[in-house]
């Protein structure tokens, strides 16, 4: 029997129902763990997930990737006035981001260089692939994902993560496929959580995390590596020789054996700025930039030794070299339920030939 209540304000009464339940969630724009559907597909899984995944259980920006719970923070009327220090050989002193695109929803992460100069981004919400050309001109270039996420590219191959339900990794280029979608015949749900990042290899694989952190040959094989690892954001050097994963306030790194195996892990550097690790880029000197949420992004160098901070007008999540001569740096940033696409001028410059 439903309930009603009667208040009286002054000579006024109003009645008041309670609403009713919100409908199931679930399909498209829903990630794997918040679809309805969810706790019926584990119940297949031969092997269940762990119970308590790590940081790469959630997508990136927090729990459920920005599906923030409760009402949305307003959002600032454009970038904040942050100025760069200067870090040389990387960026000048005085420098300031610029505010290139904006949209609502859950609908920009995982962003990579396009060799033209623009960006392709992952959208969650709207489970598109979208590209952002050099001028700040978007279009759609790939739909009929799921709830898609990271993109990652590699010369000729180009890869994006599928969140929703029955969680995958396609691949877009140079033929559109799936590459992986079971782990040992579960659904790769059953690795527990979220696909979170990814990092594409030259031979067609991906390294990529999800509550830890996987390989993925171009046969759609999985291996699992890695020890005590709260993973996140991933990425390869531009040479290939070594992987880089964060790991809540540090970053770890492994060696590459030439059948893509991972050797000899170790900490490569601490978040000296503060924050856990988010998306990371190299630039063609071999630094490694990590974003950490509202400490900006930080700046090592190919031994590991902190070179400074480039402060971000809000929290960023994922970061790529691009444009014409791939001196400019392009950030996501986020503030409740809406997502800029950030850009600032470098001295440095993004690696050739590879997405980020």
């Amino acid at each position: 029997m439903s309930t009603i209540v009667l208040g009286v304000l002054g000579s006024s009464a109003a009645f008041c129902q309670a609403p009713a339940p919100a409908a199931p969630r679930t399909g498209p724009g829903v990630q794997a763990p918040q679809d309805a559907k969810y706790p019926d597909l584990i119940k297949t899984c031969k092997v269940p997930p762990p119970a308590a995944p790590g940081r790469g259980g959630a997508a990136k920006g927090g729990p459920a990737k920005g599906q923030a719970k409760g009402p949305a923070a307003p959002a600032a009327a454009g970038p904040n006035d942050v100025t760069s220090a200067a870090i040389p050989g990387v960026i000048a002193a005085g420098q300031k981001w610029k505010e290139v695109w904006q949209v609502e929803g859950n609908n920009a992460d995982g962003i990579v260089a396009t060799k033209d100069g623009g960006i392709l981004l992952a959208q969650n919400d709207n489970s598109n692939v979208v590209k952002l050309d050099k001028n700040g001109k978007v279009s759609t270039v790939y739909t009929g994902l799921n709830t898609s996420g990271s993109v990652a590219m590699n010369g000729k191959y180009l890869f994006v993560l599928n969140r929703g339900l029955n969680q995958s990794i396609e691949q877009l280029e140079p033929k559109r496929k799936t590459l992986v979608n079971k782990n040992n015949g579960d659904p790769l749900d059953c690795l527990g959580g979220i696909l979170n990042d990814m990092t594409a290899d030259s031979k067609g694989g991906v390294y990529f995390t999800m509550g830890g952190l996987y390989h993925a040959d171009a046969n759609g094989k999985i291996t699992k590596y890695g020890e005590n690892l709260n993973t996140n954001g991933i990425v390869l050097s531009p040479d290939e020789k070594h992987l880089y994963v964060t790991n809540g306030p540090t970053v770890a790194s492994f060696d590459v054996q030439k059948d893509g195996s991972l050797t000899n892990q170790r900490e490569f550097a601490k978040l000296e700025a503060g924050g856990g690790g988010d998306g990371s880029t190299f630039d063609s000197a071999g630094r490694l930039y990590v974003t950490a949420q509202a400490n900006g992004i930080q700046v090592f160098d190919p031994t590991g030794k902190y070179l400074g901070v480039i402060p971000t007008p809000r929290p960023v999540i994922t970061v790529t070299f691009s444009g014409p001569d791939r001196k400019t740096l392009y950030a996501v940033s986020r503030t409740g339920n809406t997502d800029w696409i950030i850009a600032i001028p470098m001295i440095a410059q993004g690696p050739k030939g590879r997405g980020k």
